[in-house]
């Protein structure tokens, strides 16, 4: 089949391969330091694309990625907490996913880059929960983040900060985070067929993203212990904030 016939209609070559360009930096994050994808692809690919599209391209794709990680995790993982914090995620998901469908592209992208920006500076902070296990902090970070993905996909951070600053063995902490995300990718899944944002031009398109964002991945793993990991990680907050400034509406003027 010829790449060109899987490239949606109102998207130029040359958009595409600025996404495609986009997704092998982001993945390439995602492989070295296990974090950023969402965070740099979604505010530089909706400055692009509909974010509307952008964010169900994100999704399948980080979703297929995601897949081979799970029977792992749920053999790992603390089931019946992470369970709790799943609930909130079936809260959070529908909602952010209702704005994303029905909120004007460039609203949703001022949006994004609000949120990214705040993600970035929890990011930054370093923080972790340090409190007592408590139910109802378990579905409200889980809602939270449920409402990231379905808006954007980036509903990474305020988990990760949550697990990561449990007593709990560091094995078990990722465990517990690629299994709610595989939860939480399968509850956006629903709603966003449901809301029809998963359309045939995002799956198709994916098919064109997807090995472009697996090899970013496998290329930022193959780094993994070769590349000092504090730069690393320095790059990455660089390339959040480049995005969330490149994918401002207020520059669509200046920039294109």
């Amino acid at each position: 089949m010829n790449p060109a016939a899987l490239i949606p209609a109102d998207i130029s070559l040359n958009a595409a391969l600025a996404i495609c360009a986009v997704a092998f930096v982001s993945g390439t994050a995602r492989g070295f330091s296990g974090f950023g994808s969402a965070l740099i692809f979604m505010p530089l690919a909706s400055s692009i694309a509909d974010p509307r599209l952008v964010a169900a391209l994100l999704l399948i794709i980080d979703f297929v990625a995601a897949a081979p990680l799970l029977p792992n995790a749920w053999e790992k993982a603390d089931r019946k907490a992470t369970a709790i914090m799943v609930t909130g995620a079936l809260i959070g998901v529908p909602i952010g996913t209702y704005f994303l469908s029905r909120l004007e592209p460039v609203t949703t992208r001022w949006i994004i880059s609000v949120f990214v920006f705040a993600l970035l500076l929890l990011l930054l902070s370093g923080w972790r929960y340090r409190g007592k296990d408590h139910a109802a902090v378990s579905i409200g970070i889980g809602g939270l983040s449920g409402f990231c993905s379905g808006l954007a996909q980036t509903g990474g951070p305020p988990i990760v900060g949550y697990w990561l600053g449990r007593p709990i063995p560091s094995v078990i902490a990722r465990a517990n985070i690629v299994l709610f995300f595989g939860a939480s990718d399968f509850f956006s899944a629903v709603s966003y067929a449901a809301t029809g944002l998963i359309t045939m031009d995002a799956i198709k398109f994916a098919l064109v993203v997807g090995p472009v964002y697996g090899f970013g991945v496998w290329f930022g793993a193959s780094l993994f212990g070769k590349a000092s990991e504090t730069v690393f990680r320095s790059i990455c907050y660089a390339l959040i904030a480049a995005a969330v400034i490149f994918g401002l509406p207020a520059l669509d003027g200046v920039l294109r």
